[in-house]
C-alpha cells in the first residue's frame, strides 16, 4: 500500500497516477522493524514521500513500522503538554502531537474534540467526536495527522524537501 500511495509499480495493479507526497499511517505491531516494511519505507522516501505513523497506544517501546529508519513516528501528548499515559515510547519517537489525556471507558476531563462523521460504513451526518468515549478521537492515531498536515504544508511552501529534511 506505501508503494503504490508513492506512484511506485506494484505487480498487479495500475499505478497510482496522483501519487502522495505525505502517507500517514495508523497501525502496527510489537517488534523491530522488518526488512519487507523497511524496504518498502526507503523505496518511498527515495520516490520523494514523507511516511508518518502512529507509534503506539501500549506505553511500550514503539513497534513497526513506526520504527522503521525513515519513519517519522508520533507520540501522544496530554493537555498540559507532557507525554499520554498510554503513548509508546522511546527512542523512535520523532515527534509528538495532542493525543488526548483520555483512557478507554473513562471519562475524559480534556477530550479534544474533532469534526467527524457518524456514518458506520458510508458518510452519513456531521457531527463532532464524543468527549466522553470516542477512542477514535484519542491516541497517537490522532496525533499522527496533525504531523502529516504539517509535513504536507512544509512540501506546499518548499516542494524540493526531502523526507529527512521534514523529519529533521
Amino acid at each position: 500500500a506505501m508503494r503504490w500511495a508513492a506512484g511506485l509499480s506494484v505487480p498487479g495493479v495500475a499505478t497510482n497516477a496522483h501519487p502522495a507526497k505525505v502517507i500517514n499511517m495508523s497501525l502496527g505491531g510489537a517488534g523491530s522493524c522488518s526488512s519487507a516494511y523497511q524496504e518498502a519505507v526507503s523505496d518511498v522516501n527515495a520516490a520523494g514521500a514523507v511516511v508518518v505513523a502512529a507509534a503506539g497506544n501500549e506505553s511500550v517501546d514503539v513497534g513497526a513500522p513506526a520504527n522503521c529508519t525513515g519513519v517519522i513516528a508520533v507520540g501522544a501528548l496530554r493537555n498540559v503538554g507532557t507525554k499520554a499515559g498510554y503513548s509508546n515510547l522511546g527512542s523512535a519517537v520523532s515527534i509528538s502531537a495532542p493525543g488526548g489525556n483520555c483512557g478507554s471507558g473513562a471519562t475524559c476531563a480534556y477530550a479534544i474534540l474533532s469534526t467527524t462523521n457518524d456514518g458506520a460504513t458510508t458518510p452519513a451526518n456531521s457531527t463532532y467526536s464524543n468527549a466522553t468515549y470516542d477512542t477514535a478521537a484519542i491516541g497517537t492515531s490522532f496525533a499522527a495527522p496533525m504531523v502529516s498536515g504539517t509535513a504536507a504544508l512544509m512540501l506546499s511552501l518548499d516542494s524540493s524537501l526531502t523526507p529527512a529534511t521534514v523529519k529533521d
